[in-house]
């Protein structure tokens, strides 16, 4: 069995020597598929939601593709890899449409704190009890994706101290956010955020994981993973996604799997979200070398021998399931590490921010040529 999996893509423009620059509302004007942030400097695109790998990678890489020629034509600009403005202004708002009153509040509460890029994982779920177990379990392993997708070691032209200075900094929303115990505790839950004023609407739930839907909170088909910083390697993304496909079989097939069954502090659920978030704040420092505490039972934990632990967990429902293949580059993040910790390692050898990220955004322009060439068009044949 597979389930169905989808991304939004948040990604910055800017020339080939690392500087951001807003182009956003020439782009959404321009191209179908993409559409604008609050901030000029990023833009998104969405994937149909598919079952299969091979699929969802050309899904990622074409559009990304035709926005690199698009940009050629208006000078030379390219897309940025990170997850924050790693260069130049990190301090001012550009706003991409200054007549949306949403957008309004966004730049007078958060101001730049919320002009980061990043990937939404959306994997298709449309049973509402299930998909609840499902938020639950991956609200308390959200920290292992971002130790494996962190890539915001830079705001400003400064390292930052942190891995992923996106989720560092962002503005989680409302702060509090409950582990919800079914369909109708999250409809109650949201409903009462709206009333006070906590949400301005709907898509006002900022947090690691949500559910997610036609017509939120009442009619929803999907989880929505939201802490992963921007993951451009379409391989190594598509591996972080099998891993969060596959525990969630898993989670169909064992439901002992659920944080409020399984877990030796089920009883405290409120105990449960607050360890989910320190464990956010620990791996958004340090990603793979955090140290966490297990939501099963309390022990401590590298976060990479936690993702190595659940690696080898999953592996047999990913290969019964036929994508095992596509989960294998785990591994090699674990040995490498993420493209946080390979750019602070060549800062620490000497190398400037801004050759490091010249390298990055031609590294990955080439690779999705490579793949598009190898890969998708033969599929389009």
């Amino acid at each position: 069995m597979v389930l169905s999996k989808g991304f939004e893509v948040e990604i910055y423009t800017g020339r080939p020597t690392g500087e951001i620059i807003g182009l956003s509302d020439r782009i959404v004007a321009a191209l179908d598929g993409f559409v604008r942030e609050p901030d000029s400097r990023n833009v998104e695109y969405t994937t149909a939601p598919a079952h299969d790998y091979d699929q969802l990678l050309c899904a990622l890489v074409q559009p990304r593709l035709r926005l690199r020629q698009y940009l050629q034509t208006l000078g030379n600009y390219t897309l940025i890899p990170g997850s924050t403005l790693a260069l130049g202004e990190s301090d001012r708002f550009y706003r991409s449409d200054p007549h949306n009153p949403y957008h309004d509040y966004i730049e007078q509460t958060y101001g730049t704190d919320v002009v980061t890029a990043s990937i939404h994982i959306n994997i298709g779920i449309p049973d509402p009890a299930l998909l609840m177990k499902a938020c639950r379990l991956v609200r308390m392993e959200a920290p292992l994706f971002l130790a494996l997708s962190a890539s915001s070691p830079f705001l400003g032209g400064q390292v930052s101290g942190h891995h992923s200075t996106r989720w560092a900094i962002f503005p989680k929303t409302p702060a509090q956010v409950p582990l919800f115990q079914n369909h109708s505790h999250f409809i109650e839950w949201t409903e009462a955020q709206l009333f006070t004023g906590a949400m301005q609407n709907v898509r006002h739930l900022w947090s690691s994981v949500r559910p997610n839907g036609n017509r939120r909170p009442y009619d929803l088909n999907r989880l929505e993973l939201r802490i992963c910083d921007l993951v451009t390697h379409p391989v190594h993304l598509l591996a972080i996604t099998a891993l969060l496909e596959a525990r969630i079989l898993q989670l169909m097939e064992d439901p002992s799997l659920d944080p409020l069954v399984g877990s030796d502090f089920s009883a405290a659920p409120e105990y449960l979200a607050d360890l989910a978030d320190a464990n956010e704040v620990a791996v958004a420092t340090h990603s793979l070398d955090a140290q966490l505490i297990h939501w099963q039972d309390g022990r401590q934990i590298l976060a990479r021998d936690w993702i190595d632990e659940l690696y080898t967990e999953v592996w047999p429902t990913a290969k019964q399931s036929g994508f095992s293949c596509f989960l294998s580059p785990i591994h090699q993040i674990l040995d490498q590490g993420n493209e946080a910790q390979k750019w602070l390692a060549l800062y620490d050898h000497g190398y400037r921010i801004p050759q490091i990220l010249q390298d990055a955004i031609a590294d990955i322009a080439q690779t999705e040529i490579d793949l598009r060439n190898k890969l998708c068009e033969p599929l389009a044949v």
